[in-house]
This record gives structure tokens, sequence and C-alpha cells, in this order.
């Protein structure tokens, strides 16, 4: 072979290698923990991806909060399961695992993503704050975590796991209060998988009874797998609203189950198995909603009402120069009372300041509910 051809066919040779996929590090394939010396803070020992970029959780604050109006309501197909269908439900030694049947997908997200399976995280009695992302800094009580391939390029999650545009995850927040029936159709089965390893068949039902109310309201990144091997291969969804559990639920959660196998002789109860909130690099987190949605049953003066920015000190300045001009004339009472009224119509105080400035005739009409009573005093 000339030797022109041989070094084409070993420059091609490391290019396929160089494209072809890494096989995924079994999820299970290595011990780890959440606390301890195999815990989160040693999981990039084994697991690379766990020390890089664009890892998850993170804290929703508001910094890093951009709406999007691109963002549209997800749709949820195949998500209701008759009774007589079954669901198997898995302690798989880190959390609680419900296996989801390939007919459920979503729509929405630019390609059709197939549902594997959800899970949960959840802290412990004495701190009852196991979410995995915060808003503002706030955990919540709970996480459940809903997992989904990209069908439309890899035949499974397992092959997928590793790649681009791989996953997706829809994340529910969870707080104490009322009972909840629907998430109870999952708990009250725990006692059937107390301990590693064990599952069990329940009766199907409809997952999308899981959802929160308004789940067009949600916030949306691109992150990782907040579990080793930690590949930053997720399109998350973070629904805004969360739901309840009632504190007996979220208590059976905490104490139910064990990281361990029946017969180990040093037993671990699964506990505060939720990651810490990540460093979120240059990212931005888009929103379905906007920040302030007022409540439409409220009448009154709403803070949507109010101007902001450049408006608010335009009208800020002429509030105070009105008010100083007031103060220093002989203006009558209801000349000072319009000047100085904080009123929601800023066009309105530039009118009245002018019209008080001017000793003019000219009629002020405010735009804001009840102020042209004020107007008249």
């Amino acid at each position: 072979m000339p030797l022109r051809s041989l070094h084409a066919a070993a420059v091609l040779l490391l290019v396929v290698l160089k494209e072809q996929p890494s096989n995924p590090t079994p999820l299970n394939g290595s011990k780890w923990t959440y606390i301890g010396p195999d815990g989160e803070k040693s999981w990039s020992k084994s697991y690379p991806s766990c020390g890089g970029l664009m890892q998850s959780p993170i804290d929703l604050q508001d910094d890093i909060l951009q709406y999007n109006a691109s963002l549209v309501p997800l749709g949820f197909q195949g998500y209701s399961e008759s009774a007589n269908q079954q669901f198997v439900l898995t302690n798989n030694g880190h959390s609680l695992k419900l296996k989801l049947p390939k007919d459920m997908h979503i729509q929405g997200l630019g390609a059709r993503y197939n549902a594997s399976q959800l899970h949960l995280h959840w802290g412990d009695q004495n701190e009852p704050h196991g979410s995995e992302h915060t808003v503002g800094g706030k955990h919540f009580a709970a996480e459940l975590h809903m997992v989904y391939y990209n069908s439309d390029l890899y035949p499974n999650a397992s092959i997928a796991i590793d790649k681009p545009e791989g996953l997706a995850v829809l994340a529910v927040l969870i707080e104490m209060g009322s009972f909840n029936p629907s998430y109870d159709k999952i708990f009250s089965h725990l006692k059937d998988v107390k301990y590693k390893g064990q599952e069990v068949s329940i009766p199907g039902f409809s997952i999308e009874e899981l959802l929160p109310k308004r789940p067009e309201e949600y916030y949306r990144y691109q992150g990782s797998l907040t579990t080793p091997p930690c590949y930053p291969t997720v399109l998350w969804t973070v629904f805004r609203n969360p739901v309840e559990i009632s504190q007996q639920q979220l208590m059976d959660l905490e104490t139910a189950l064990y990281c361990t196998g029946v017969e180990d002789p040093s037993p671990r109860e699964m506990i505060n198995n939720f990651r810490q909130v990540q460093k979120f690099d240059e990212r931005l987190v888009y929103v379905s909603f906007r920040r302030e949605v007022p409540d439409p049953a409220y009448t009154g003066p709403s803070l949507g009402m109010w101007p902001t920015g450049r408006a608010c000190c335009s009208w800020v300045i002429t509030v105070i120069l009105g008010v100083i001009w007031a103060c220093d004339s002989s203006s009558p009472p209801s000349l000072l009372l319009c000047a100085i009224t904080l009123t929601p119509d800023p066009l309105l105080t530039v009118c009245l300041t002018l019209r008080s400035l001017s000793d003019s005739k000219m009629s002020c009409q405010s735009n804001a509910p009840l102020m042209n009573d004020v107007i008249t005093l």
C-alpha cells in the first residue's frame, strides 16, 4: 500500500474512532451514595461528567430567568392507563422508580420524547426539604422526575443517555399540604419495595394526575442528569407550580425505604437522596410565563398598573417637583392634594402639575378607576 494511502487510512480510522460514542457508564455499575466517602463530592473521580459543565440541579433565581414567548404548552400523549394495566415499582438503592410505558410521550419539545421512568428525591424527617431544584434559594419538600428519551434519534433511553439531545426530564416540585390521592397510588406500595432490588407490580393510573395545576407555566434549560454519570444531555422542564402531599405521605416516603438489601448487615435508610444545586455557568433559564400575572378576580389597583423603568423615574420626578412647587405657593388645598396624590396614571400627574403651574382651567382626566372622584376634591 502506498505511503499516502496508508496515511489517509490512518486518519480516517482516527476520525471514525473519535466519532464513536463512548459506552455510557452503567448507572449502578460503580458504588455511589449521597453522603460519606462515596458521596457527591467524590462522584467526579469515577464519573468525570459530574465535575464538568452544564450540571443540574440549579437554583432558579431571578437574575438568570428570561421570558420566551416561543415556549408552548406541552402535549401529554398516552398518559391515561387503565387499572387493568400494570406498572412496575422498584427500589433501585438510590430512589423509588416507576417504569413507564413507551407509548407515553411528550409533544412540544421539537422532537418526540418517549417515556422511560419516573423517580423521586426527598429529605428526612428532621429536614423535610429534599427537592433538587430550588427557587430563589428555597427548597421544596421533595421532587418528582419523569424521564424521557428522544425517540426520533435513539431507540431507547440507554442509548440516548450520553447523546446530544438525548433526554428530557419533567420536574415536579412537591410541598407539604393536603393529602394527594394520586401520589398515594405510588406511596401505598412503599412497604412492598422496602429494600434495594425489590419490585412490585401496581395498578396502572393516569400519570397526568401527578402533574401540577397550570402545567403550561414552566422553567426550561439545558442541564444534566442529577445522579452519576451526570451526562449533560438533559433538556429540563421544571414546572412553576408545586403539587401538595400530606405530612404523613411525606413521612412515609422519608422513613419506609432502605438503600441496602434485605440481608445487608449494615442497613442504610434511603434519606436525603438529592444532589446539591450546581454552579450555573453562563446559561440562561427560559420561562414560559410572565413574571407578574395579575389575578383576574381582583378588581382593585395592581402592581402592573404602576409605571416602571424610565416612565417610573419621570413620574417620580414630576410628582416631587409638583409637591415642592405646591408647598412653596399659595395654592388651594385641593391643588396640593392633586399634586401629591400617588395616582397610577403618570400622565394625569403631569396634567395636574401643569394646570397648577399655569393657573389654567384645563381638564385632567384619569384612566385609573376611582381617581376622577379624587380630582374633584
